[in-house]
């Protein structure tokens, strides 16, 4: 019985029965039935705020180094213990987590931006610039990622600037396929029609009428591109041609870590643990604003 409640209530909201309600709100009644989705909404928030804290919570500098303390045990000085050189890995881990969650957040931007221009421009037009777009889409994505992305790193800087830029420039593609099959869609409504037949403006359709309509799969590929960013940027630095030292970033403090991992195995343990955690909360959220979205999702 409160299963069919439940199904009718889900009906009832996307069917007009609460009509006071605005789409907003019942999007978030049906994010907050997620609990997967609210517990890797709350990590996150935890692990901005974190990041954001790094200087006021942080025990030591992340670049302190104490040769007389080189890999030394979690302990009450050094509460995840130290590095190949004295490092402090808790102070090194909060600091880490702004470059790691800046070039996530930042790649995606970018991503999402390329994208949905040429997804949009793809999708509306179609014709030649709709052939020209998918083809430059499909050649980008004949190359696997990470080695397209180690082979710009050689050129490129590989500075938090340099790596944002690379990742983001080889993350746009499936942002552009999503962007274009929801225009193809939209496109042909009447709403556009009309706007057509008014003699509005192309950029004005593009932009007021048919765009804010493919925002909701867009808010989740959004959602989901940061943990492929932090991922790939993480990859980058495990490898060696990511971010380099001083900076610290998860990644780094893996690829540091890998000489080390049967004398020292925290040291290896500790950042892998909050990638995976990072990068499972964001698929939590993911899957929930997908779930929220949709409304032929029950």
């Amino acid at each position: 019985m409160a299963k069919k409640e439940r199904v009718a209530d889900e009906r009832n909201l996307f069917h007009g029965l609460g009509k006071s309600e605005s789409m907003l709100l019942i999007c978030l009644k049906r994010f907050k039935r997620n609990h997967l989705a609210i517990i890797g909404l709350i990590v996150l928030i935890f692990l901005i705020l974190m990041s954001i804290c790094a200087p006021l919570i942080a025990p030591y500098d992340p670049r302190d180094i104490d040769l007389f303390r080189i890999q030394e045990s979690p302990s009450r000085d050094h509460l995840l213990g130290t590095d190949e050189l004295g490092r402090d890995v808790l102070s090194r881990l909060l600091y880490g987590s702004q470059v790691t969650l800046l070039v996530g957040i930042s790649a995606m931007l970018i991503s999402i931006i390329v994208g949905s221009i040429l997804g949009a421009i793809a999708g509306y037009y179609g014709g030649i610039m709709d052939n020209i777009i998918m083809r430059m889409v499909d050649i980008f994505l004949s190359f696997p990622t990470l080695f397209l992305l180690i082979i710009l790193a050689a050129y490129i800087d590989t500075s938090i600037f340099g790596i944002i830029i690379i990742i983001g420039i080889t993350s746009w593609m499936g942002v552009a396929r999503l962007v274009r099959g929801e225009f193809l869609s939209l496109k042909e409504k009447e709403f556009v029609e009309a706007s057509k037949a008014l003699g509005v403006k192309d950029s004005k359709i593009i932009i007021k009428h048919i765009m804010p309509n493919a925002m909701a799969p867009l808010i989740v590929a959004a959602t989901l591109g940061v943990g492929y960013a932090i991922l790939y940027e993480s990859s980058l630095s495990f490898l060696g041609v990511g971010i380099k030292a001083p900076a610290a970033t998860w990644g780094n403090m893996l690829s540091n870590a890998q000489q080390d991992i049967f004398q020292a195995p925290w040291l290896a343990i500790w950042p892998g643990l909050m990638i995976f955690i990072t990068i499972l909360a964001i698929n939590f959220v993911g899957d929930g604003l997908r779930d929220a979205l949709d409304p032929k999702l029950n």
